[in-house]
């Protein structure tokens, strides 16, 4: 499956989405922007996408929920290491109250990866974040200095909120 994700002004990214309806496409908003999420087997409708390969994937995409992307620029000669990480530590995450899906995005044009969690809403988001679960999965994060260092700089975070 591949992922394929655009940016735009709220206002664009609509028309693009109602142009579509058979598609499987998301759309997403923050305070700093919007961005088209679309999951297909097939070819993108996007122009200049961004575009991913999934790699790990928990759950179904649904209409609504409050997603987090953790953007993570790995070095080539990470990627192996990152990808068992994340598929060891995701498991994890299976059965976690307020969990709608996960997907573990390797770029296709990029080294910078992206594991987007999608919750019900933020608060399930904040409460999972608190938990032993997370501080577990945070402590044998590949970030941390006992593994090697397979980033090319620092991780970010973004959130959004799924728009109708």
């Amino acid at each position: 499956m591949t992922v394929y994700i655009t940016s735009g002004t709220l206002d664009f990214l609509k028309t693009i989405k109602a142009k579509y309806p058979a598609e499987k496409i998301m759309m997403m908003s923050s305070a700093n922007g919007a961005l088209l999420f679309h999951e297909t087997a097939g070819k993108t409708v996007f122009n200049e996408p961004r575009k991913y390969e999934v790699f790990e994937s928990i759950g179904e995409m649904s209409g609504e929920g409050f997603v987090v992307m953790k953007n993570i620029p790995v070095t080539p000669e990470g990627h192996p290491i990152f990808e068992h990480h994340l598929k060891n530590q995701s498991r994890k995450l299976e059965g976690t109250p307020g969990l709608i899906a996960l997907r573990g995005l390797r770029p296709l044009a990029s080294n910078t990866y992206i594991i987007m969690i999608v919750w019900t809403d933020e608060k399930s988001f904040e409460d999972w974040h608190v938990t032993n679960s997370f501080l577990e999965g945070d402590k044998n994060n590949p970030e941390n200095d006992d593994l090697p260092n397979i980033f090319e700089s620092a991780p970010y975070i973004s959130s959004y909120t799924i728009e109708d």
